[in-house]
């Protein structure tokens, strides 16, 4: 190479830009440098390679090379195997058969199996890999461990198997390569198979097996390998965390959050949304205010999803106020998820009109609203009562942006007839909708009528829900309901009878509170353990007061067996949010918000309850249940009984 030449390249270096390296090529072309092979092809491959946005003009280089070599179109292979274009790969491919089909190699086959492993394109990846059996390349080391990585991300584990089994001495990367083939078709047996055949682990196979199982919900085994790791990364600790959040573990999860923080680990931004996600839904909110500090702590604030992980929490966790600050000053931009976590956010506490009117701000900025945008705004005028305007939604939703309602958007305007009392509309709206309705459908109009009472339509309902699900414990309770509030004991005896001879079980009711920075679970029943034999003495207590002084009267009504009135009295008393709210009454000797969360949906005796306790002992009881939020405070809820 001569002087001028390693000037070139050395020279060609510093180009950071495609603006200064087409500044580069022209002055290279003035003097006649691009006409040597070796200069021609490092123009290409720092191009193709080196520059985030030169990836077209790359290919413009090669075409209009006259005769470019394998290693130009090798780097333009490399190039757009790791681009948001990778079938570009695959053409340049073909381009180089077409041209040079004896020097395509094993780079050329690997980089173009990556690409359709990126595309996820089973039938190209089968074209390929006749490609590497017909030029013998199916056993070299690094083609078969990206054929192996391809069938894995086409979800074809038994060709991945296949292709292990005839290497002839894999290394590390494709016995992990194999475990991920694994991993993605949920085959956790044959994981924990090669994972115990391997000769060697590294941390991706740790980290492999865990997310299988933590995928499964397999903790037992999580903790295993998690125990058994000689070292931990971030990948670690946010497979666990995410994978217990994902399963309802909360507490398990919000301890190993502060495990890793105590290592001293960064946490990433899916151990951060995975730690949120577990504050929203066991409504953590203490918690969360101190991961927010963290997370601003950390100079992480600018992650957009990061962001809308903290509306979400926020607003399930009843601070719709501090979802409303972290939304109004998002440095990273509004995503469309933003909006819609806000809106939710909105609806949930009833605040059907900010959340039209954030709707429409929505729309001024620019930011088309999506499928699930109209299911949020749907839900916020359901829950508000807001019949007329969630109409106009609707219709809006086809006429203005061409989106063809789903089965979520129809049931949402079930329920917003439904939550009305507009019982018959709402009939009337499924028999006539252009898709088959799913028993989620018939199953809230179910709902509307266990609240507004209406038996003989709840009948009929109940029917079509035995032809679609016959084996749903909450329909067979819902219809006993309603018989027992008509008085048609024998009816509802009948109806809980058939539900023991199918041996179905109602979920069973559980409230979570956060005291003293420290999660507890309420269930209703026999007095477990010591903290809720306290609840229960605290309960008392309160029951006591309230009936003096709030004139409270029971709710018996829904009560299903024909028993005695001090009986029906007794169970209604115990219900898990009651017992949650006196552990935090008798625990809490300074003030303070009260903030429960339910599983299922708050019945109307607890409704009564909550709104005599912020009377008679001056409380601010932030509730959520299974629809929505109710907040208690001097004897009213912020849901005006519509719910």
């Amino acid at each position: 190479m001569n002087s001028a030449n390693q000037f070139c390249i050395s020279f060609l270096n510093n180009c950071r830009t495609l603006r200064s390296f087409q500044q580069f090529q022209a002055r290279a072309t003035k003097t006649g440098l691009d006409s040597d092979p070796l200069v021609a092809g490092k123009l290409l491959v720092h191009c193709a390679v080196h520059l985030s946005d030169g990836l077209d003009y790359a290919r413009h280089l090669l075409l209009r090379t006259p005769n470019p070599d394998p290693f130009m179109y090798n780097a333009l292979i490399r190039g757009f195997s790791d681009s948001d274009s990778p079938q570009s790969s695959i053409s340049t491919f073909s381009l180089m058969l077409k041209n040079l089909d004896s020097y395509a190699d094993s780079f050329s086959l690997a980089f173009t199996l990556k690409s359709a492993a990126n595309m996820s394109c089973l039938r190209t990846g089968f074209q390929l890999h006749c490609q590497a059996l017909t030029r013998g390349l199916d056993k070299h080391l690094f083609v078969g461990t990206t054929l192996i990585s391809m069938y894995a991300e086409c979800g074809c584990s038994t060709f991945a198997e296949l292709v292990f089994d005839e290497m002839p001495e894999p290394n590390i990367v494709t016995w992990n390569a194999l475990m991920t083939a694994f991993f993605r078709s949920g085959d956790v047996k044959k994981m924990e198979r090669v994972f115990n055949l391997m000769p060697a682990k590294n941390l991706a196979s740790y980290n492999l097996m865990l997310g299988g199982y933590t995928k499964l919900g397999e903790f037992k085994l999580a903790r295993e390998v998690f125990v058994e790791m000689p070292i931990k990364d971030e990948v670690s600790w946010s497979t666990m965390i995410a994978g217990l959040a994902q399963q309802g573990c909360f507490d398990e999860a919000l301890g190993y959050f502060k495990e890793l923080h105590r290592v001293r680990m960064r946490p990433n931004e899916v151990s951060l949304t995975a730690i949120l996600s577990a504050c929203a839904h066991s409504g953590a909110l203490g918690f969360a205010k101190i991961l927010h500090g963290l997370i601003e702590k950390l100079g992480l604030l600018w992650i957009t999803p990061v962001n809308n992980a903290l509306i979400d929490t926020y607003s399930k966790c009843g601070s719709v106020d501090m979802a409303r600050l972290v939304f109004k000053t998002m440095v990273g931009g509004k995503s469309i998820v933003s909006w819609t976590s806000m809106i939710v956010g909105l609806a949930m506490q009833g605040y059907g009109k900010d959340a039209l009117n954030l709707f429409n701000e929505m729309e001024k900025t620019g930011t088309n609203p999506d499928g699930v945008s109209f299911v949020a705004i749907l839900y916020a005028c359901s829950h508000a009562g807001l019949v007329e305007e969630g109409c106009q939604v609707f219709e809006k939703m086809t006429r203005v942006y061409g989106i063809k309602p789903e089965i979520e958007h129809y049931g949402c305007m079930v329920d917003l007839y439904g939550r009305a009392g507009r019982l018959l509309k709402a009939y009337d709206f499924i028999t006539q909708m252009p898709i088959q309705p799913n028993s989620v459908i018939w199953r809230t109009l179910l709902g509307a009528c266990s609240f507004h009472g209406n038996l003989n339509l709840a009948e009929e309902v109940k029917k079509r829900l035995s032809e679609l699900d016959p084996n749903n414990s909450g329909d067979h309770v819902l219809l006993s309901n309603i018989y027992a509030v008509s008085g048609k004991w024998n009816d509802a005896e009948t109806v809980r009878k058939s539900m023991s001879e199918l041996n179905l079980i109602k979920s069973p009711g559980w409230s979570m509170i956060e005291v003293n920075k420290v999660m507890y679970t309420f269930v209703a029943g026999p007095k477990q353990d010591d903290v809720t034999k306290e609840a229960y003495e605290k309960l008392k207590e309160i029951m006591l007061r309230v009936r003096v002084e709030g004139g409270y009267v029971p709710e018996v009504n829904n009560v299903l067996y024909d028993i005695e009135e001090e009986e029906k009295e007794d169970s209604i008393i115990a219900h898990s949010e009651k017992l949650a709210v006196a552990f935090w009454m008798g625990r809490s000797a300074k003030g303070g918000v009260v903030r429960i969360v339910k599983n299922l949906r708050v019945c109307r005796d607890c409704h009564n309850v909550m709104k005599l306790i912020s009377k008679v002992y001056g409380l601010e009881i932030m509730l959520r249940d299974r629809s929505r939020f109710h907040a208690f405070k001097n004897g009213s809820c912020s849901c005006r009984d519509y719910w």
